[in-house]
């Protein structure tokens, strides 16, 4: 089941206090990246970040689920309605994850 682009201008609206969001569509679905880095993305209208330490610190009680068949298991955010929350949690998240690929010029 794809996502609809409301929930993703939800999402996206519920993130605007944070520069430098962007997402890309894949699938139906979208990434969802801050400052360059995924930080998760939207998958079966339901908002899913990577398991970092502190993002599972900041919701102990989130559920892993799969965005999608074959995927490695992400966090549930079921406060999306707090923008602070969002916020506090992507900018808690974002020094624990990868750095983005760079891609190799051919």
């Amino acid at each position: 089941m794809a996502s609809s682009k409301d929930y993703l201008d939800f999402i996206l609206e519920q993130l605007s206090e944070l520069d430098d969001i962007t997402y890309r569509a894949m699938m139906g679905e979208y990434i969802i990246y801050y400052r360059g880095k995924v930080v998760g993305g939207i998958y079966d209208g339901r908002f899913l970040v990577k398991p970092v330490k502190s993002a599972v610190k900041m919701m102990p009680e989130a559920g892993l689920e799969l965005p999608y068949e074959g995927a490695k298991e992400m966090l549930l955010v079921d406060n999306v309605e707090n923008k602070e929350f969002l916020r506090n949690l992507l900018e808690a998240m974002y020094e624990e994850l990868p750095a983005p690929k760079v891609k190799k010029k051919k």
